[in-house]
């Protein structure tokens, strides 16, 4: 595995790459990196951490309305989850406490 030395929101990071994805890898980076700085140069939010969640959402949502059908197709509705909380904390706990983890390691995060 290759190693990737970035900066995102002016942090380096030195980041894990299979070999050829380092174009990919590159990519993802830097719209990170501009989804981070446009929050940040809104000026409304100045924690990373907070920034870091709404860049994250903002991604997200772009990628969930890129996967969405074309308008006029009708699509199924997916099913509605039927788990009560319990076992929702249950099944996100290990995630949870892996981000913890990962996330401690770097005490410039926050």
């Amino acid at each position: 595995m290759k190693q990737l030395d970035v900066q995102i929101m002016g942090q380096n990071y030195l980041l894990g790459c299979p070999e050829g994805g380092e174009a990919k890898l590159t990519q993802a980076v830097q719209r990170v990196d501009a989804a981070m700085c446009k929050i940040r140069d809104a000026g409304k939010v100045r924690a990373r951490d907070r920034i870091a969640v709404l860049a994250a959402l903002n991604l997200a949502f772009e990628v969930a309305n890129a996967d969405a059908p074309p308008e006029g197709v009708a699509v199924e509705p997916a099913p509605a989850l039927t788990l009560d909380r319990r076992q929702d904390d249950k099944l996100l706990e290990p995630l949870i406490h892996r981000l913890d983890k990962v996330l401690a390691r770097d005490g410039l995060l926050f």
